[in-house]
């Protein structure tokens, strides 16, 4: 058992450490938002049992990621609303320890919520700060201009990558884990 453990904290590492580099590489091609911060959060709640683990591993991709940001683009740290951010990927990584069954329906529905779990926290960070203005006015404001539907195209685009990207990459971190173990499970049960 313990040795399962080890090997799930091990590929958990590297599959955030991927997930790091991706978002570093997004962010010099332009695809905003088409990382698996919401597939990262939700595969380490779901797969690792020791919880403090689970949601520092995210956070820890993500700072990473922040630092790299703040050295090449200077806008890697950018105020109160980054901790909203934080503190949305901690709710997801909650989330996802709620996940049973690591079906492809599950893995589907914990995906678009813990989208949208993201998207309401993190935009209520940019009302905190303040972008447009702290009243009941500023604050519908915020969630209509951060509507995928709305008339701004880089909304609906950002919107739309995060989606898609959190559903491709929760697919591919749930299906790589299920094939590395059943690999594992059968190299086993051989030698044996």
């Amino acid at each position: 058992m313990k040795q399962n453990t080890s090997n799930t904290i091990l590929i958990t590492a590297v599959f955030l450490l991927s997930a790091a580099l991706l978002r570093m590489v997004n962010a010099e091609t332009g695809w905003y938002h088409f990382t698996p911060i919401v597939a990262m959060s939700i595969f380490s709640g779901a797969l690792l049992k020791r919880k403090p683990l689970a949601f520092a591993l995210p956070l820890l991709a993500y700072l990473l990621t922040d630092i790299y940001m703040q050295i090449v683009h200077h806008n890697g740290f950018y105020g109160i609303s980054q901790s909203f951010v934080y503190g949305a990927m901690l709710l997801v990584v909650l989330m996802g320890s709620f996940m049973k069954k690591k079906n492809i329906l599950n893995i589907a529905g914990f995906s678009i919520g813990g989208t949208l779990l993201f998207w309401l926290i993190s935009n209520l960070g940019v009302f905190v700060a303040g972008y447009y203005g702290i009243s009941w006015e500023g604050l519908s404001t915020t969630y209509i201009m951060a509507l995928p539907f709305y008339r701004d195209e880089m909304a609906t685009t950002l919107f739309t990558n995060a989606l898609v990207g959190d559903l491709i990459f929760s697919g591919v971190f749930f299906g790589c884990y299920a094939l590395l173990s059943r690999s594992k499970q059968v190299s086993g049960q051989l030698a044996k």
